[in-house]
């Protein structure tokens, strides 16, 4: 129902088929091994799975918006996302489903630079669904954008909102 959506800003995503490029799988791993003692403070919890997801997961920026997951509950540090339905779903969380109307509006997709995650190579899909896309790299931000650039990030989502 393209009526009821004003504008569409797109995050550092096309409209395609991410599987064959994502890290996702070993990184839904390396947080289902993390092993956290009972009894530990936040802080020394987050810095041990921090220390556990390291080998799988090099960024550091990456581990920690991984580690804004892990909460406790009942005196013991779980993840607040279900990682059993996110790796068995994985596939079709990474797929795009098939669309054949074109969505009119204005849409932004707005991607960082060194994330793979919007290429050149998906400016025809992007163009035939969103005629009126207008396509942007956050210049030194990864797949993270608003983490990574947030001020970057903050000023090109308002650029493209209309005035209040």
């Amino acid at each position: 129902q393209p009526d009821l959506v004003e504008r569409l800003i797109s995050v550092d995503i096309s409209p395609v088929s991410t599987t064959p490029i994502s890290e996702f799988s070993a990184y839904i791993s390396a947080m289902k091994s993390v092993k956290i003692p009972d009894g530990l403070s936040r802080s020394a919890a987050r810095q041990l799975a921090d220390e556990q997801l390291r080998p799988v997961v090099q960024l550091p920026q990456l581990r920690q918006f991984l580690l804004t997951n892990l909460v406790e509950v009942e005196d013991r540090y779980v993840w607040r996302v279900n990682l059993e339905a996110i790796s068995h779903h994985l596939a079709d969380i990474m797929d795009f489903p098939v669309f054949h109307k074109p969505y009119p509006g204005p849409a932004l997709f707005l991607g960082g630079s060194n994330s793979p995650y919007i290429s050149s190579k998906d400016y025809p899909e992007i163009r035939r669904l969103f005629p009126k896309a207008d396509v942007q790299y956050i210049e030194g931000a990864g797949h993270i954008v608003h983490q990574d650039k947030f001020e970057e990030f903050i000023t090109a989502v308002l650029d493209f909102l209309p005035p209040p």
